[in-house]
């Protein structure tokens, strides 16, 4: 039996801008292989062309619309292009030390205080497959702390069985599981609140095995749960937030929201991004449980 979705658009009426007392808008977006490399340079594809300035801008008045408190951020090519998008006199950046091109990080809002964690390196496995470690940082709230972790995983098993798979991104993908696991156990027995967020490429509707694992570390609740997202048509979300811990109350579902670009013509796609911010709410408690 088909499960029904619904389609999740940004509306602008529902919250004014900027978090309001007690809540944090915390989002994930990919911006597709974001970096100042001319075209052709060593470390990218032959088909990913450079980004002009109008490029550059259109994807600043984006991110000034999503308006996010934190935004996990994947395919970035370190702190210059992410500051091309997000101006340092609102945002704060963080990226992993990966020595690959698409690197994962996380964006804060000034004013808000963070430690940053170690790289969590475990996710990336053998450098020789040119995979992702996860961006980990401490949020520093008034009722206590909040753990984030932005993950940008394996593509190229989205939907497809992991149990005894012999595809190569399925196996690459499944290797991706423990780290997340201890990951998300450590969180739990520390009863830290958590979120974890990025690119999984992976869809999680149904009994997704994948997700299933991850749970069997900690509960969680998937904001993206019985949606599908509209950024470029109907798509089954492969961006994802997860709420661990007392995160779980917090994170309100209701204000999942995917940001539509205004353009329209296939060529954006590329110049923009494939993905779109993905955003979710939370309602930090006045006191720590």
């Amino acid at each position: 039996m088909l499960r029904r979705t619904s389609m999740i658009c940004m509306s602008l009426l529902l919250f004014g801008a900027g978090a309001q007392a007690g809540e944090l808008k915390i989002a994930t977006w990919n911006l597709n292989w974001l970096t100042t490399r001319p075209t052709g340079a060593p470390g990218l594809p032959a088909d990913v062309k450079a980004r002009s300035s109008e490029d550059f801008d259109k994807l600043r008045q984006y991110a000034l619309e999503l308006d996010a408190d934190v935004i996990a951020v994947e395919e970035v090519d370190g702190h210059q292009a992410a500051a091309l998008v997000f101006p340092t006199e609102k945002y704060s950046i963080h990226m992993t030390h990966d020595r690959v091109t698409q690197r994962t990080g996380l964006i804060v809002r000034r004013g808000l205080h963070y430690d940053i964690n170690p790289d969590v390196t475990a996710i990336a496995g053998n450098p020789a497959a040119r995979l992702r470690s996860g961006a980990d940082i401490t949020l520093h709230l008034k009722s206590g702390s909040l753990r984030l972790l932005a993950v940008h995983l394996k593509t190229g098993c989205q939907a497809q069985p992991l149990a005894r798979s012999t595809r190569r991104s399925c196996v690459e993908l499944t290797d991706q599981i423990a780290p997340l696991q201890a990951w998300i156990a450590a969180r739990v027995a520390e009863k830290t609140p958590f979120l974890v967020l990025g690119d999984f490429n992976r869809r999680m509707d149904g009994r997704d095995q994948f997700l299933a694992a991850l749970r069997r570390a900690g509960p969680l609740t998937r904001a993206t749960e019985g949606h599908s997202s509209p950024c470029w048509g109907a798509e089954t979300f492969i961006d994802h937030i997860l709420a661990g811990g007392a995160a779980i109350d917090w994170m309100r579902s209701d204000t999942l929201r995917v940001l539509r670009y205004r353009e329209t013509d296939p060529a954006w796609k590329e110049r923009l991004s494939d993905h779109c911010p993905v955003s979710v709410r939370l309602a930090i408690p006045d006191a720590a449980g």
